[in-house]
């Protein structure tokens, strides 16, 4: 099943111009079409769509020198100014290893990609940006003032589709999946799970025991999983700020994880909105949608890993912090230290967490 969009490209350029300030991903939920069909509104007007083969198209980046890679997900949004010097491709499973640019990319999720220029007050801005099936973003790369220009309109040239239709049809977007757990074998979970000796291992033994990461924290228990107040992310940032603890946190979306290691420097709320503004590196998370935050120990052979992971209502990964390897630990005491000062969900709530429908239940 396709969806068209409502509007045909015409009307949506002439409801764009009605509504100039609002963002691309806050227009098309406002009108009911997808950013990628509010993109596609605009070929021949300055976007030009590309294959999205990103085995074709990722090694090209490189070539644009200096750019911004963004990220995102509802709640949280990450950048990273650097290159994207090395990419390496995989068949589930690509990615791009730079000190800057750090990304986990999953191709079947890159099913449209457009080039774009946009006139700005400073100047005519560039971006690639790519899309998922359902319309919505899984990556942005955004040009800058030291960008290599010739690769740029070279890469559009070689990598534009012969055939450019502005109307563009998308897929449903598919529903959230929910918590999974099976209390049953709680017991199994712990036992597995206190043996791991590589973090990757946990998404192996969730999914052999037919649950998925928020399931398995829900029945885990201490040590393992420690349920915290959501406040406790926030709390957690300026911890990190103040005491200059370098960390790895990590940003996605199920076609794309974007990853920054290093510190927290600048804090600045807006809002509902948490930034981080520091240079060469930007995070802004919406803290109103914290619905559960977890504090996780996986055991590892370089030491336990000890994450702070935020979920929102419909129980998606928000944004994980982990405590930045050192050498070859995945051990940091102080990184241990201020996550084990965070308040627990129990010590203000009686302890007692009214379950979801979903969970209830199992």
């Amino acid at each position: 099943m396709s969806l068209t969009p409502p509007l045909d490209p015409q009307a949506i350029r002439e409801m764009r111009q009605e509504n100039p300030k609002i963002r691309d991903r806050d227009f098309a939920a406002q009108f009911d079409i997808s950013e990628a069909q509010l993109v596609a509104a605009y070929l021949g007007e300055g976007v030009t769509q590309l294959d999205a083969n990103i085995d074709e198209i990722f090694p090209r980046l490189a070539a644009l020198g200096e750019v911004m890679a963004l990220t995102r997900n509802a709640s949280c949004v990450i950048e990273k100014v650097g290159t994207y010097n090395d990419f390496r491709p995989g068949k589930h499973a690509s990615m791009v290893l730079t000190p800057e640019i750090d990304l986990r990319l999953f191709p079947r999720h890159f099913a449209t990609a457009f080039a774009v220029e946009r006139n700005s007050d400073a100047g005519i801005r560039r971006s690639v940006q790519f899309f998922d099936a359902a319309g919505d973003a899984v990556h942005k790369v955004h040009l800058r003032a030291a960008s290599n220009l010739e690769a740029w309109a070279t890469l559009v040239s070689d990598l534009a589709l012969p055939e450019q239709e502005p109307h563009l049809s998308v897929t449903p977007r598919q529903p959230a999946e929910a918590p999974k757990a099976d209390p049953q074998k709680a017991e199994h979970l712990r036992s597995a799970w206190a043996k791991m000796t590589d973090t990757h291992q946990f998404r192996q033994l969730t999914s052999k025991l037919k649950m998925n990461r928020l399931g398995a924290y829900r029945i885990a228990g201490e040590p393992l999983a420690r349920q915290l107040e959501a406040g406790s992310v926030d709390t957690m940032l300026h911890a990190l700020r103040d005491q200059g603890i370098e960390v790895m946190i990590f940003v996605g979306n199920p076609g794309c994880i974007q990853i920054h290691a290093g510190p927290v420097q600048n804090l600045r709320s807006m809002g509902p909105w948490q930034n981080i503004l520091d240079p060469g590196f930007d995070l802004h998370l919406r803290l109103d949608h914290l619905t559960e935050v977890w504090a996780v120990n996986k055991p590892t052979q370089r030491g336990d890993a000890i994450s702070v992971e935020a979920f929102d209502s419909q129980g998606q990964v928000i944004l994980q912090v982990f405590g930045r390897r050192d050498g070859d630990r995945d051990h940091r005491p102080e990184w241990a230290e201020i996550v084990a000062a965070l308040p627990s969900l129990s010590d203000t709530n009686t302890g007692q967490r009214t379950l979801p429908e979903t969970e209830a239940a199992l």
